[in-house]
């Protein structure tokens, strides 16, 4: 049996890696250019994918390929329909990361919120040393609890950060994306309703039809200006374009950014060259990835792998 990872890098070191030895030969590639991905999987019999897609041609090419594993949730880079004719069977992981974007979200909300950046550079500076009081108010903070928490997507990240934001003592409210996830023990809100009354605007939607540009210019004129905008969803939900502005004419108080339209983020991206970059946090797709989060994914990947053998 051999085993093909195509982008071992997308998971980073992680210490249970080893576990996919037991099902045979194991061949790691860090990165994989579109057109080496047929030559290194020419005689696999397991695929294993983040992002690296896996079209017919790729298919055509490897009659031998029995399974591919996806080392994620989304399977958009897989093509489902012509795998299922050619009888391949395609597993994603669900749910591997859901403490580990909870975390990050507030992380993202708490370092812009209390402006952290701008204390610790204050200290390390040696301002403060030289400071006649023992504190210094330089930048204001705001206390989440009583605040509106808005949650647009509220599956099962978006149902963690609002149990956690509820413990801090916030006002609850949503956004179905799909309009049916309406059984939530929270008020449920039309999308512009929710704009115009949060303090707060957290995204955990996937990226479809509903939520393509759903937050533009004209839903951030919405908010109030006082509001803090978090994505933790997929990039192309907000228009970066749009989010630049309302950050640079002081629309919103300020954004957190784990996702974008085009990832690595491109070089001329308008959220690199804000004027207001104290109002702006940039991640790089890392909310996700917690090494414990990292851990159970690969876990995940070996139990497909078992099952579907089970099962053959």
């Amino acid at each position: 049996m051999k085993i093909v990872f195509l982008d071992k890098s997308t998971v980073g070191n992680v210490g249970n890696l080893e576990c996919l030895k037991q099902f045979g030969e194991v061949v790691y590639y860090e990165v994989t250019p579109p057109d080496q991905t047929s030559a290194r999987v020419s005689d696999a019999e397991i695929i294993i994918t983040n992002k690296v897609v896996i079209d017919r041609k790729v298919m055509d090419a490897n009659p031998g390929i029995r399974l591919i594993c996806i080392a994620a949730t989304g399977m958009n880079n897989v093509d489902l329909d012509y795998a299922e004719r050619k009888g391949i069977a395609v597993k994603n992981v669900s749910g591997y990361s859901t403490h580990s974007v909870t975390q990050s979200t507030f992380a993202m909300l708490f370092s812009l919120a209390n402006s952290i950046a701008y204390y610790d550079d204050y200290v390390k500076s040696g301002i403060y040393a030289k400071s006649p009081i023992f504190t210094h108010h330089g930048k204001e903070f705001f206390e989440i609890g009583g605040k509106v928490f808005g949650i647009i997507g509220m599956g099962t990240i978006g149902q963690s950060v609002a149990r956690v934001a509820e413990a801090f003592g916030c006002q609850l409210a949503y956004y179905s994306t799909s309009g049916a996830n309406t059984r939530q023990p929270y008020p449920c809100l039309e999308l512009e309703e929710l704009l115009r009354t949060a303090d707060i605007i957290s995204i955990h939607a996937p990226l479809n039809d509903q939520t393509d540009n759903l937050i533009n210019l004209d839903r951030l004129k919405i908010m109030k200006k006082t509001a803090i905008l978090i994505n933790a969803g997929r990039g192309n939900i907000v228009n970066e374009n749009d989010l630049a502005y309302a950050i640079d004419h002081d629309m919103i108080a300020g954004a957190a950014l784990d996702v974008y339209g085009h990832e690595p983020i491109q070089a001329d991206n308008p959220l690199l060259l804000v004027k207001n970059k104290n109002r702006l946090i940039l991640a790089p797709h890392i909310a996700w990835a917690s090494l414990e989060s990292r851990e159970l994914l690969i876990e995940g990947i070996c139990d497909n792998i078992r099952e579907y053998f089970n099962q053959h």
